[in-house]
C-alpha cells in the first residue's frame, strides 16, 4: 500500500510523456503542412505571375507579395528565381513521362504508341496548361538554367523512347544513331504539337492532333522500311 503514490506518480509521468511527444509530432506535422502549402502557393504565383512575360523577368518580391509572406520567406522554399523555375520544370515533365512510360511499356506496336502518346499529350496539356504554357515560354526566352533543364528533360524523353523503340519488332537490325534519330523526330514533332494547342483556338484542336497522327504514322512508314547503314 505504501508503494501506490509512486507507481501512481510513474503512471503519471508516463502519461504526461506520451501527451508531450503526440504535441510535439502534431506541431512538427503542422510545420511541415504549413511549410508544403506555402511552398505550393508560390509556385502557383510563379506560374500565374509569368504568364504575360517569362520567369526572367519575374520579380522575387512580386512573388512573395502574390503569396502573401515576407521575401525573406521565400528563401526557406527556394535559393532564388532559378531555383523556382528549376522546381517547374521538374514538376511539368513528372507526370507526363511516367504516363507516356506506361503507354510505351504496354503497347508492343508502333501505331498504338502514336495514338495513345497524342490522346495522353493533349490530356496532359489540358490538365497542367499552366505548366506547359510556362515550358513553351521558358524553352525559348527564359534564364539560361532553366533553358537547360528543359532541353535535359527532352532529351530523357528522347533517350526513354528510343530504349523503348529498340524492344519493337522490325527495328532490331538499327543502329543506336538510328534509333535516337527517329526518337528526336518523334520527340520533336509531340513537343510542337503541344505549343501548336496552346496556341490555336480550341476549335482548331481536333485538326492539330489529326495532323501530327498523319505526320507521325508517315514517318514510322518511312523507318519501317529503313536500311541502318551500319
Amino acid at each position: 500500500m505504501l508503494r501506490t503514490p509512486h507507481r501512481g506518480r510513474r503512471r503519471s509521468a508516463r502519461a504526461f510523456t506520451r501527451t508531450y511527444h503526440r504535441r510535439v509530432a502534431d506541431e512538427t506535422t503542422s510545420r511541415g503542412e504549413r511549410k508544403e502549402r506555402t511552398r505550393r502557393a508560390i509556385l502557383d504565383a510563379a506560374l500565374e505571375l509569368s504568364r504575360e512575360g517569362t520567369l526572367a523577368a519575374l520579380s522575387l518580391r512580386a512573388v512573395a507579395k502574390q503569396v502573401g509572406i515576407v521575401p525573406t520567406a521565400f528563401y526557406r522554399h527556394f535559393d532564388s528565381i532559378d531555383a523556382l523555375g528549376l522546381a517547374l520544370v521538374d514538376e511539368s515533365f513528372a507526370s507526363l513521362r511516367a504516363m507516356l512510360r506506361d503507354v510505351r511499356q504496354n503497347g508492343p506496336a508502333f501505331e498504338h504508341i502514336i495514338d495513345s502518346s497524342l490522346d495522353v499529350l493533349v490530356e496532359h496539356v489540358h490538365a497542367q496548361r499552366d505548366h506547359f504554357a510556362f515550358i513553351v515560354r521558358e524553352r525559348g526566352a527564359g534564364p539560361l538554367v532553366v533553358r537547360e533543364a528543359i532541353a535535359h528533360q527532352i532529351e530523357l524523353f528522347e533517350r526513354e523512347l528510343a530504349m523503348d523503340l529498340a524492344r519493337l519488332p522490325g527495328t532490331e537490325p538499327w543502329s543506336s544513331e538510328d534509333l535516337q534519330v527517329l526518337s528526336n523526330l518523334i520527340v520533336s514533332q509531340v513537343v510542337a504539337t503541344a505549343e501548336n494547342i496552346l496556341s490555336s483556338r480550341p476549335e482548331a484542336e481536333a485538326a492539330i492532333v489529326a495532323r501530327t497522327r498523319k505526320q507521325l504514322r508517315m514517318v514510322l512508314v518511312g523507318a519501317l522500311n529503313w536500311k541502318s547503314q551500319t
